[in-house]
């Protein structure tokens, strides 16, 4: 079994404004008729943003965290 640690940030500062601007751009797309799947989505962009982290980034052992790349090395 993996172990993910949620509190090791692995989205860095670029992955954080463009996963956060998509965010909440795909929200207010659902208020222009898109469908509510996609309001979904953005909030798990915004959510990712906030918290610095992506499980999908785990499971392929990647990281766009600059600080956490080097600290691996």
């Amino acid at each position: 079994m993996m172990n993910v640690d949620f509190t090791k940030s692995n989205v860095g500062n670029i992955d954080r404004i463009i996963r956060a601007v998509l965010g909440v751009l795909l929200i207010l797309s659902v208020f222009s008729g898109s469908s509510w799947v996609v309001g979904v989505i953005g909030a798990v962009l915004l959510t990712t943003a906030y918290f610095r982290f992506c499980l999908a980034y785990t499971l392929f052992d990647f990281s766009s965290n600059k600080e956490v790349i080097s600290e691996h090395k």
